[in-house]
């Protein structure tokens, strides 16, 4: 079998928390579909770029919770902090080609605008940006900056689309999904504190780690279209995708790290083996 029909996958966990069975159901998928491939390697991130809330014994206990259910990875774990200069390229890259744009918002002014329109524009996650900064005219942009005000950086969803033509994705569930680069508007790529964001630095890790396969739970299936987008302008290998369903809690929300009776530490010290916890997130 030729290298370019090894399967890879990743799971990748902020070390915010320790790993519920939602993390466990996520480690399983690409785990399991990485090792029916002859060859096939499942790799581990660590996402954790958000760096308040990131606590370095949450590293040790995702890596300890996972051998624990003997799901084993391939390699050294990554971890996105050694990766900021990636980031940094790659953003450059869309800024000399204007499809970024820096955002002075701050969270309490957008909800502000949002509430004053009559119609907001709403996205399967909630409403979405309304592009208050996208038109600023260059003089203003450079006399806020020089004032030192703080700014993230948003994609020009218009601008990223006219470049990439129309766009779709493989879903080993969903099959062939077409793109619509307008789904969560003007996505922030990297944000005022920690000069990265979520959907730039997993495009740029995958591709860098040789991801084949991706996969997460469907509720980061919206996320998938700004990934296309990113992965085309940036010039990055397109992966196959697997979203599968989410662990749900007794009142049908996904599960968060606050539920720590469904923790995997808990249920170990509760004295389940396993082989139970696994047998609780078959599908």
């Amino acid at each position: 079998m030729g290298m370019e029909s090894i399967i890879r996958t990743r799971f990748a966990p902020s070390p915010t928390g320790r790993l519920h069975l939602g993390h466990a159901l996520a480690a399983k998928v690409a785990h399991d579909l990485a090792r029916q491939s002859p060859g096939g390697q499942f790799l581990l991130r660590h996402e954790d770029i958000d760096g308040p809330r990131v606590r370095e014994e949450f590293y040790h206990g995702i890596e300890e919770d996972l051998s624990w259910l003997g799901l084993h990875w391939d390699g050294v774990p990554l971890r996105q902090t050694s990766r900021t200069a990636a980031y940094d390229a790659a953003l450059l890259s869309l800024r000399e080609r204007g499809l970024v744009y820096p955002c002075f918002c701050t969270r309490k002014e957008i909800e502000t605008e949002l509430a004053r329109m009559a119609s907001a524009p709403q996205g399967p996650m909630g409403p979405v940006y309304p592009g208050t900064c996208r038109h600023l005219a260059q003089d203003d942009v450079d006399a806020r900056i020089s004032e030192g005000r703080s700014h993230a950086w948003r994609l020009d969803a218009v601008k990223a689309a006219s470049q990439t033509g129309p766009l779709s994705f493989t879903d080993l569930r969903c099959g062939t999904v077409a793109v619509d680069p307008f789904l969560l508007g003007d996505v922030v790529l990297a944000r005022k504190d920690i000069g990265c964001a979520y959907h730039l630095a997993v495009v740029v890790d995958d591709a860098w780690q040789n991801i084949t396969h991706v996969t997460r739970g469907e509720d980061l299936l919206p996320s998938t279209h700004v990934h296309r987008l990113l992965q085309v302008l940036l010039e990055l290998p397109e992966p196959v995708y697997l979203h599968h369903e989410l662990m749900l809690d007794d009142q049908g929300k996904r599960l968060a790290k606050r539920n720590d009776s469904l923790s995997i530490a808990t249920m170990r010290e509760s004295g389940m083996t396993a082989a139970e916890v696994l047998a609780r997130i078959e599908l």
